[in-house]
């Protein structure tokens, strides 16, 4: 099992473990706290802006809750000013990990990172030590129950769409960062049954791990995906599929 679309199905079971939806909105919140912080409040002059407000209303945050991060980006309000801080560094069998968060505490958000690497047999690198092994890309889930692969794949096709592929109780729509919010609109438009959507990051190769390297590996994403300040885990590990069940069945 490899590649973004795999973390994505893991994270969308392992979210009945969690308080999900109130996680997903807090983390949709702050990417549109930074986007307005960045860009101004206007998301038709604002495209990160646009597109943050997009994945929050597929995940069906309230106008109220993304109006209100909006005005706390832009100062209209007081609360928490968040900023972007990525880390990069290495797991277990020297699988290259990217961890992308909005934090209003630097040192705390790298306390907690540097904890978590070290913990699971991982190590913290320098900044660009691994980044450059992946490509951000954009996903749009559709539920699989309400809309058929043909239907599904002629309207992405037709918004722009590069990928389209089956996972599960989901249709997994991929698309190239630059096209992710039209793509997004487009098939919000024509009424299909939109069940998130998120940026990933892609990567360009994949390293096979087995065993308890793979075990420890898992450990550390799930741990470094829990943490607060963390908006997005990326790893390039290919972990055979039933080995990957078998794990995150113990985890």
């Amino acid at each position: 099992m490899s590649g973004h679309s795999k973390w994505s199905t893991i994270k969308r079971k392992k979210g009945a473990k969690d308080a999900a939806r109130s996680k997903v909105w807090s983390r949709l919140a702050k990417e549109v706290i930074v986007a307005a912080k960045m860009g101004g409040g206007d998301p038709e002059a604002n495209a990160r802006l646009r597109t943050a407000i997009l994945a929050a209303k597929a995940q069906n945050m309230p106008n109220i809750n993304i109006d209100r991060a909006i005005k706390r980006g832009t100062g209209e309000i007081e609360g928490a000013i968040y900023e972007e801080l990525n880390f990069e560094g290495y797991g277990p069998g020297g699988v290259a990990v990217l961890v992308e968060t909005q934090t209003d505490n630097r040192n705390r958000t790298t306390s907690e990172v540097r904890h978590v690497f070290t913990k699971y047999n991982g190590n913290l690198g320098t900044n660009g030590c691994v980044g450059y092994l992946f490509e951000a890309k954009g996903t749009i889930s559709l539920d699989a129950a309400r809309v058929d692969m043909e239907s599904a794949m002629e309207a992405a096709i037709e918004a722009g769409a590069e990928d389209v592929e089956e996972d599960g109780e989901a249709i997994v729509v991929t698309t190239a960062f630059t096209d992710y919010a039209l793509v997004l609109q487009a098939l919000q438009d024509k009424g299909l049954p939109v069940i998130g959507s998120e940026i990933v990051q892609e990567p360009a190769t994949q390293v096979q791990v087995t065993g308890k390297d793979a075990e420890t590996l898992m450990k550390l994403i799930v741990a470094m995906d829990d943490l607060d300040d963390v908006s997005r885990v990326s790893a390039n590990f290919d972990i055979d599929e039933d080995e990957m069940a078998a794990i995150m069945e113990s985890i």
